[in-house]
């Protein structure tokens, strides 16, 4: 039996890169994997297309393994619903919904445009809410009914969104709001059975290979860093009936590295007890962030 024998998962954006790689994971673990992809280009221009999703479809078959293609838009509120109700039609059931769908929009944030801000928020973070909102209504619903439930959402966030990058303002604002949105999902579905983490991952994509070129340049010989398939492993161990235990986390995966990211908490504080007068602050503030943790450096900066 494989480690995931009898799962059945969502993997969105599943035509290429990271999503590929997870699909090609869960499908060679056992679980049954439902491959979205609405195959337009790296920037989400071009018309929408069935090839990419068939031909993983196709490699997984080819491997023995099970599952079907879906082209719907993941920010469609309708196109997010057909997709979870395709995996529980097919198979009975919902276990997993990895959300990787996302392209890029990337400008400086002086020069960028009202559409590319919609764009990008949309498929990133509409994207990642939309297929989670009906998920996790067939799960709150099944919990309801008194049937267990054991089910895993899998976010993708980025370095971008917890650190910033020059030049990726509405990427960064996305993905910042997809590490928030893991936080409130875990902490609301954990009562029905559900839990939900998030990973940042460093990989060789259509969406880095060009933006971080020399990061992602693959090696003459050895271990291939930023391989996506480096990632899979642990989407794979979050979509298990293992990872119960683990929910409300993010963690970044760059190769063989995973890394629990440590993100926004209380720090050193004063209490004044009485409105501050904007005059005395000033020393105030400074003996603040002295104190303070200092930030990871922003992507890009010098």
């Amino acid at each position: 039996m494989g480690f995931l024998a009898g799962r059945v998962a969502i993997v969105t954006g599943a035509g290429r890169g990271l999503g590929r790689a997870h699909a090609l994971e869960l499908a060679r673990l056992g679980a049954h994997v439902v491959v979205n992809d609405l195959g337009v280009e790296r920037d989400g221009a071009g018309a929408a297309s069935s090839a990419p999703a068939d031909l993983v479809v196709a490699e997984i078959r080819d491997g023995g393994g099970v599952a079907l293609a879906n082209g719907d838009d993941v920010a469609d509120w309708e196109g997010a619903r057909r997709m979870v109700t395709a995996a529980i039609q097919a198979w009975g059931r919902l276990d997993v919904l990895v959300c990787n769908a996302g392209f890029l929009r990337d400008r400086m944030f002086v020069s960028s445009e009202e559409g590319e801000w919609d764009d990008v928020l949309r498929v990133h973070v509409k994207g990642h809410v939309a297929p989670a909102r009906h998920a996790a209504a067939h799960w709150r619903d099944a919990a309801k009914r008194g049937e267990a439930v054991d089910a895993r959402i899998v976010n993708t966030t980025s370095g971008a969104g917890l650190q910033g990058s020059i030049g990726q303002a509405a990427y960064a604002a996305a993905k910042g709001a997809i590490a928030s949105l893991t936080l409130v999902q875990a902490a609301e579905l954990g009562r029905y059975g559900v839990t939900a983490n998030a990973i940042a991952p460093a990989a060789r994509t259509r969406m880095t290979e060009a933006a971080f070129a020399a990061m992602m340049k693959r090696p003459e010989s050895g271990f291939d860093a930023m391989a996506p398939d480096n990632v899979s492993p642990l989407v794979a161990w979050l979509a298990s009936a293992e990872s119960r235990a683990i929910t409300g986390r993010v963690f970044d995966v760059q190769g063989g590295k995973i890394t629990v990211e440590d993100g926004w908490r209380p720090g050193p504080s004063v209490d004044h007890g009485a409105r501050w007068d904007p005059r005395k602050l000033g020393d105030v503030v400074r003996d603040l962030v002295a104190t303070a943790p200092v930030p990871a450096a922003v992507w890009g900066a010098s």
